[in-house]
């Protein structure tokens, strides 16, 4: 699994991906291809937050649950789908907040990457689902990988947003103790996914919130315009 971490990440996670944790994931996930079982993203493409978003460069820490589980929708982006996909339920809400937060009308195109390309790290718990099976990847070694993408941005000089939507992603909450210092800032909320949006999510303003932070961090704010 280390050959498809970018050479800027490896530090970081070359202990967690020599542990047997990530030994038992890698073995589990080829059991899943022997099967010929449906699994998103593609493997080329699990990475691709940390591909697209190098550690010296996040701004903003966007934490879901696991990737998108119906065909053609999951490109290793958190809540990002591919130019021309319809948009997923929470994917619309997300841009139902976006455009209430700062009012931003809502994209034709679903596709983060401009984002990523900004310093988002559009980052999921688990990295992998089976078709159909939302969290079927879940506890299967994912989230030691992901904690430790999470403890090196957290450790970092860098003052940085961590947007936490959703129970999965708050359970990381405890990994950032620099929060408790003020020199992090937190946003967590409910899910955006139609089940719970309405629950704390819906005005909850994300966008407006981690640009100001970030501006008074004199680190630039993020265009969250697609």
């Amino acid at each position: 699994m280390i050959d498809l971490v970018p050479d800027n990440w490896k530090p970081a996670l070359a202990t967690v991906l020599a542990a047997p944790e990530a030994q038992a994931l890698d073995a589990f996930l080829r059991a899943e291809d022997a099967a010929s079982k449906a699994v998103y993203p593609a493997r080329e493409a699990r990475f691709r937050a940390l591909d697209l978003t190098p550690p010296d460069s996040v701004k903003v820490v966007v934490l879901g649950q696991d990737p998108y589980h119906g065909p053609g929708q999951a490109m290793g982006l958190a809540f990002s789908v591919p130019d021309g996909v319809k948009h997923p339920p929470s994917l619309r809400n997300i841009f139902s907040e976006l455009e209430s937060d700062v009012g931003v009308p809502r994209p034709a195109s679903g596709d983060l990457t401009p984002w990523a390309r900004q310093g988002v790290l559009l980052l999921n718990t688990a990295l992998s689902v089976e078709q159909g099976k939302a969290g079927s990847h879940a506890g299967r070694g994912w989230e030691a990988v992901t904690d430790a993408v999470v403890d090196a941005v957290a450790r970092g000089e860098a003052a940085t947003v961590f947007v936490l939507w959703g129970s999965h992603a708050q359970a990381k909450a405890a990994r950032i103790p620099a929060l408790r210092s003020g020199r992090h800032l937190l946003i967590e909320s409910p899910h955006p996914s139609p089940l719970s949006a309405y629950r704390g999510f819906f005005g909850s303003r994300p966008f407006s919130r981690a640009n100001a932070f970030l501006e008074a961090q004199g680190r630039g704010t993020v265009d969250w315009r697609l």
